[in-house]
């Protein structure tokens, strides 16, 4: 029997100190070379492998479901109309693509108000048309061509929006190392990183051995990245994230909930949180798009995931709090531990879990 953790509603529960050192700036080469730590919550056990072995936990139709998103250079350096001071702006999402109507986050914040005109590379200019909060604003692009026309000046002129806690500049290489192999569908800002792992050949060796690679879509926003600001978690509220589970997806999935012999094994708290959101009466998945902003902390009961692929993730953030959930606090709390005793790589580009 798994044992579940106890409820854990404060903020408190889940900082922890990290060495700034362990923080990985750059992916593993090949990726699959990362190393893998295999958490068994039955066992209560620590085991050490490399992630290209990950096969060895996978048996004919069992199912895999990973995040098809595509990171897109969300990052926009520009100028102010008149005084031509310095600024940027982080594109969150399209609100409109009719109206060319976006949200943002803009720097420096208290000095970009409505009104203002933005002029970036490839001569695309904004004009900021409202607040939204202290860092956020709405933006129209006056822009006369199509959606594809804008979004590859867009791609043209934007820089990959890496996580700020790698200190360094975006590089040009990192517009295909902060993508996994399973992107397709644009619009995420942040990659949904336990993905980033997969090489093509072991995906291939996957799908030889029988396993089922379903992809769903959950585009990834910086919501997920930010810190939680209130004790109890009870009050924190996520911000809210397109997903898009197909029939194909459901059908899938399901067949493998209902037999005895195989696994559902998810790739990354952002699949977790569009499974687990897609429900029917009967616990099972459903065909489903929308928006989603669940939260999920100790304790919580999981209909879908079965076993959850991994990265180490940030003191504070949604992402473990979601991962020791499922772990189970005590034996993630003792992992995190071990992993940093034992010098694994942390954060997006860092090492992967494991947890069966």
């Amino acid at each position: 029997m798994i044992r579940l953790g106890p409820e854990r509603h404060k903020l408190s529960d889940f900082q922890y100190d990290i060495p700034r050192e362990l923080i990985a700036k750059y992916p593993a080469d090949p990726r699959d070379s990362s190393r893998l730590m295999v958490i068994d919550r039955k066992k209560q056990t620590i085991e050490h492998r490399h992630f290209n072995e990950i096969t060895d936990y996978f048996h004919s139709d069992d199912v895999l479901v990973v995040n098809n998103t595509k990171v897109f250079p969300a990052r926009l350096r520009g100028n102010k109309e008149k005084t031509g001071a310095k600024v940027e702006v982080f594109l969150l999402r399209e609100l409109n693509s009719q109206s060319r109507l976006w949200d943002v986050i803009v720097e420096p914040a208290r000095k970009i108000r409505i009104g203002n005109k933005l002029f970036f590379n490839n001569n695309l200019v904004a004009e900021v048309i409202d607040n939204t909060t202290s860092r956020g604003r709405t933006i129209r692009f006056d822009f006369d061509g199509n959606n594809e026309t804008l979004y590859q000046l867009i791609d043209q002129g934007g820089i990959t929006p890496l996580p700020p806690y790698i200190k360094r500049e975006a590089e040009r290489e990192d517009v295909d190392r902060y993508q996994t192999v399973f992107a397709e569908h644009r619009g995420a800002v942040a990659a949904p990183t336990a993905g980033l792992h997969f090489t093509p050949q072991l995906v291939s060796q996957l799908a030889d051995n029988g396993v089922k690679i379903i992809p769903i879509t959950l585009h990834v926003g910086i919501g997920s990245f930010t810190d939680v600001a209130v004790e109890d978690l009870t009050k924190h509220r996520m911000n809210s994230e397109y997903y898009n589970v197909s029939p194909e997806a459901a059908e899938l999935v399901n067949q493998a909930l209902d037999s005895n012999e195989n696994h559902v094994t998810v790739c990354g708290t952002t699949v977790v949180r569009a499974l687990e959101t897609s429900l029917t009466a009967s616990r099972h998945l459903k065909a489903k798009s929308g928006w989603t902003d669940k939260f999920i902390y100790p304790p919580y009961q999981f209909a879908i995931t079965e076993r959850l692929i991994t990265n180490f993730h940030m003191p504070s953030s949604t992402l473990i709090m979601l991962t020791s959930a499922f772990a189970g606090f005590d034996l993630l709390k003792e992992a995190y531990a071990v992993a940093i005793d034992q010098k694994y790589r942390l954060y997006s580009f860092g090492d992967a879990m494991l947890i069966i």
